[in-house]
């Protein structure tokens, strides 16, 4: 009986002991699998960090790839709207001065016409040339050019006249004024082409 007993304990232990190292694997391969998941979980974090990291780093040599694009084509446009404005300048310059060209070239016929016919006659010469004056200055002041209206006894004027002399002022009034007109100012539009030459009174 008391075989049988122990027997029976022994069976028991047994199994007690079978059953702590079933528990134990159980545990053991619940924590192996565990630390395996988080192992490959870390690793896929890893590889999508460096993926992001790499998309990033391609986004931004995509990004200087289209600033270094967009500038070189800003430049391009740029010089080539320096270069039409430079061409168009030259063109307006051109064709301005051919304009003036044009209509002082019937001058230069009327010279050669006086200068093939000529006469005694001091009074047609006369005649002749003034008609030729008039007709110049007709067609330059057709083109903006005007005289400046300077006379003597006026203030002297820093934005018209240029003193080219000081003489003793003839009269008492005259002193710091223009006393003589030496050569007429001309303006084209608003702007002055030649100052007036003056003779001021001291």
């Amino acid at each position: 009986m008391n075989k049988k007993k122990k027997s029976e304990e022994i069976e028991e232990s047994v199994e007690q002991a079978e059953q702590v190292e079933k528990t134990e694997e159980n545990d053991q391969s619940e924590s192996q699998s565990e630390e395996i998941e988080e192992s490959v979980e870390q690793a896929e974090q890893v590889e999508k960090t460096e993926e992001n990291d790499q998309s990033e780093s391609q986004s931004e040599e995509s990004e200087d790839i289209d600033f270094q694009d967009k500038y070189m084509r800003l430049y391009a446009e740029f010089d080539n709207f320096r270069k039409r404005t430079m061409r168009e300048k030259a063109e307006l310059i051109g064709s301005a001065s051919s304009d003036i060209m044009l209509q002082l070239i019937p001058l230069i016929d009327d010279f050669d016409r006086a200068q093939a016919n000529e006469t005694d006659d001091v009074a047609a010469l006369k005649e002749g040339m003034g008609l030729i004056h008039s007709k110049l200055v007709a067609t330059l002041f057709s083109k903006g050019l005007k005289a400046m209206e300077a006379k003597p006894g006026d203030n002297f004027d820093l934005d018209k006249h240029e003193a080219i002399a000081n003489i003793p002022a003839p009269t008492e009034d005259l002193k710091g004024k223009v006393v003589d007109i030496v050569e007429k100012g001309y303006m084209l539009g608003d702007k002055v082409l030649r100052y007036a030459k003056v003779v001021i009174g001291a």
